[in-house]
């Protein structure tokens, strides 16, 4: 939809210049926090199935493999002081705005996954593909404590790819067929409210 481009364009335009402060502010924090670029880069799955870059705050101790998609959800052993905070305030997901002005995501969308778990579920993406991922959508608001569900099973992989993904492929799917542009500002709302505490409860445990 041409007006939804338009309108991802000029508010991500608009958010980093209005938070370029608050960007500089962190990346000075997380380059002094431990040794390491600032930002994270990794391979993810977009529009058509084509691989982009994205962005976010490093929030975590480097190793090697991760920006090629390797599965650590669940383990917060590596996740720095800093990070902890940019995690649980949805801070280290800014640098995404640049990923909306260059058209690789929309400001509201289906998360992107690594190929990885693309693969696994390929009919199921094939249909959430046909949009842009986003930074926000009604499964990022669901499971927006994730990390503490897949720290309680003794196989975050399997929990992930086994129960976790297949609700957010649901999600994603209800999302691309009932999509409207004004539908978006409602999620965009709705996850403003989950930030600061007084959005609908969150996922804490899978039936």
């Amino acid at each position: 939809m041409m007006l939804k481009r338009l309108f991802d364009l000029i508010a991500a335009l608009l958010g980093l210049l209005i938070l370029l402060p608050v960007l500089a502010v962190v990346a000075v924090a997380v380059r002094l926090s431990s040794r390491g670029p600032v930002l994270f880069r990794q391979t993810r799955v977009g529009l058509c199935g084509r691989n982009f870059v994205l962005l976010k705050f490093r929030t975590m101790t480097v190793r090697a493999g991760s920006e090629a998609g390797t599965f650590d959800a669940g383990d917060t052993s590596r996740v720095t002081r800093i990070g902890r905070y940019l995690r649980v305030t949805k801070l280290d997901e800014l640098p995404q705005l640049w990923n909306v002005v260059v058209s690789d995501m929309s400001l509201v969308g289906p998360r992107p996954e690594v190929r990885k778990w693309v693969e696994a579920y390929p009919e199921r993406w094939a249909v959430v593909h046909v949009v842009r991922p986003g930074i926000t959508d009604p499964a990022a608001i669901v499971f927006r404590h994730e990390e503490k569900l897949l720290a309680a099973t003794a196989d975050p992989e399997r929990m992930y790819g086994e129960r976790i993904l297949p609700r957010k492929l649901e999600l994603y799917e209800a999302y691309v067929r009932t999509r409207s542009f004004w539908g978006d500002f409602v999620i965009l709302w709705r996850t403003f409210a989950a930030v600061i505490g007084v959005g609908p409860p969150a996922e804490t445990e899978l039936a």
